[in-house]
């Protein structure tokens, strides 16, 4: 099912903005970013260009996991602000021509939910079976090692399952111990998240980004067991082969799309996260005629510099595995389904800083990779700052974290006693998700303007330089090359629905690739290195039109060759009655 100009939905020419609220902009000196902080910076969204702005969670939290721990789901926690404000915030984007999407977070809740609270006060509570509880294994004391109901080790180290001495069973948590499981399985949990989808959109919203929406499903026995995983360290094992994409998450996503986006479809927006999605399993939950969702959050791409002791282990990229992942998704996607493009979010450290050089070349890899993204076919997502080519934090010690995931690996990692404190913190600075999450530089002042107080993290010293206020005023800079490459995704029907077609798949350094429609053809090029790079390409290409460069002087291709400087990113578009070559 191809989309063409003529029926494609409104998302495939969209740019859409992540905002992670407690960074972005604090308005009260607390060094938290808030509601009325986004209210003071909704130009620099309109200036961008952007057409959606996406908000990780404002919900009532605990702030165990920065508010990916929700207690209630219709209401804004005090950090930042009230339901006010936010209406006043969707007012304003929504004035300016910007959708609001709002993060969905429903695999699990807050233990402090009313919910959880009443479901865990009791055996025979009503609201028992809205969570995963079970018993110890059998002939083992509950509450003694190894007494667990299955071995699931869970995303923030440990097991995933918690002891409740007052009914004497444990409860499933794939994250924190303080973020239970919904159980799925039960119909009035379904029946209470639908209800609570449509009132926010009642609310006036856009849209849903699903949180893990692929763990919703776990695989349960005829009797109600849930079976262990493969041993993988220690007495823990991995169960995603229970709970990731288990047997009913499709059956849900339809019954959700029935109940709450029916009758009301036109304008919004639906993606999922989906860790260990396969092309597959994407074409599935992005086809438009099973009716689940628009796009998804893939994982591969993001997950090749893991070396082999995980993501704090990290390894150079090759560029070769990167351009066959990407590559695999836009030919598997091509005829039915779309691609969510990112780099950057609020659980990935920095893309200039990762796949680029944040140093000498912060600008040239910055727009260079920025360019490769947003011209592949999909749905580009910016990160806040992204597009101000801020760098990873450089935080030089433990103390400096706040990320759950990191300090629950330092505490697992040092009790171990064979990896040394800088190597722990060696990957901390590569890869810790608090890279994204210092505060967004506004100017050069103090705490880059983002607060009059102490910020909630250290702000990255280079924000001296590297500010959207130095942005704005250099025409050639990260943020204008942003503006160029969405104002470009608005105007060219060819960046929005041409066909993908990767070139030099070998290529150490060089990433190439076509997009056409219709008689029309644009060349992309980028150099993933600080050496000039030298490559051959159809001298169909020769004298080339240069659509948008990062560079001076961008590369044109002669007699059939192209030059690229360091971290050069050029997007050519084919010259119309130009000779064909070999």
């Amino acid at each position: 099912m191809t989309f063409t100009v003529d029926d494609a939905p409104w998302w495939t020419g969209a740019v859409v903005y992540q905002i992670y609220p407690r960074s972005f902009q604090d308005s009260d000196g607390d060094g938290i970013g808030d509601l009325r902080g986004v209210l003071q910076r909704v130009d620099h969204l309109a200036d961008l260009g952007v057409d959606v702005v996406w908000f990780s969670p404002v919900y009532r939290s605990p702030q165990d996991d920065n508010g990916y721990d929700i207690s209630d789901y219709q209401d804004v926690d005090p950090l930042f602000g009230t339901l006010e404000d936010l209406d006043e915030v969707i007012d304003a984007l929504h004035e300016r021509g910007i959708k609001v999407v709002m993060d969905l977070v429903v695999n699990h809740t807050s233990d402090e939910h009313p919910w959880f609270v009443e479901s865990r006060s009791s055996t025979d509570n009503p609201k028992r079976d809205w969570y995963w509880w079970r018993p110890a294994r059998p002939g083992m004391a509950p509450g003694t090692p190894g007494a667990e109901p299955t071995n699931w080790a869970s995303f923030f180290s440990g097991p995933t399952w918690e002891y409740d001495e007052a009914t004497g069973e444990y409860y499933l948590h794939l994250f924190s111990r303080k973020q239970p499981d919904l159980n799925w399985e039960n119909p009035e949990v379904r029946q209470a998240v639908f209800a609570m989808m449509r009132w926010w959109l009642d609310r006036g919203i856009d849209g849903f980004r699903m949180d893990v929406i692929n763990l919703i499903s776990k695989a349960v026995g005829p009797d109600g067991s849930l079976a262990d995983g493969p041993a993988t360290t220690g007495a823990l094992g991995d169960g995603s082969g229970q709970y990731m994409h288990g047997p009913r998450l499709h059956e849900y996503l339809q019954e959700m799309h029935r109940e709450v986006f029916d009758g009301r479809r036109d304008g919004l927006l639906l993606v999922g996260e989906t860790p260990g999605a396969t092309v597959e399993d994407g074409a599935l939950f992005t086809d438009p005629r099973r009716r689940e969702l628009d796009m998804v959050f893939t994982f591969e791409h993001v997950g090749l510099d893991h070396g082999p002791g995980g993501k704090y282990d990290p390894r150079p990229l090759d560029l070769r595995d990167l351009k066959a992942v990407l590559g695999r998704w836009q030919a598997g996607l091509a005829d039915v389904g779309w691609n969510a493009l990112y780099w950057d979010n609020h659980d990935q450290p920095r893309i200039v800083s990762r796949f680029g050089d944040d140093g000498e070349y912060r600008r040239e890899s910055a727009t260079m990779l920025a360019t490769v993204l947003h011209l592949h076919r999909g749905t580009p997502y910016v990160y806040q700052g992204e597009e101000l080519g801020m760098t990873n934090a450089h935080l030089r010690s433990f103390d400096d974290y706040r990320d759950i995931e990191a300090l629950r690996h330092v505490e697992e990692t040092r009790a171990l006693g064979y990896v040394s404190d800088d190597r722990i913190l060696a990957g901390l600075a590569a890869m810790s998700r608090d890279n994204a999450r210092t505060p967004v530089h506004w100017d050069a002042s103090s705490n880059a303007g983002f607060t009059t107080g102490e910020p909630w993290l250290p702000v990255n010293p280079n924000h001296r330089h590297v500010n959207a206020e130095a942005e704005r005023a250099d025409p050639s800079s990260v943020y204008h090359h942003y503006r160029r490459l969405i104002a470009l995704r608005h105007e060219d029907a060819t960046v929005r629905l041409g066909d993908f077609t990767m070139l030099l798949p070998g290529h150490r350094h060089v990433y190439a690739f076509t997009r056409e429609l219709d008689g029309d053809a644009l060349l992309v090029l980028g150099n993933f290195s600080g050496d000039e790079q030298q490559v051959d390409v159809d001298a169909v290409w020769d004298g080339a039109e240069v659509v948008l460069g990062n560079v001076p002087d961008p590369a044109v291709p002669r007699d059939g060759v192209v030059r690229l400087s360091p971290w050069e990113g050029v997007v050519l578009r084919r010259v119309v009655g130009a000779a064909t070559g070999g």
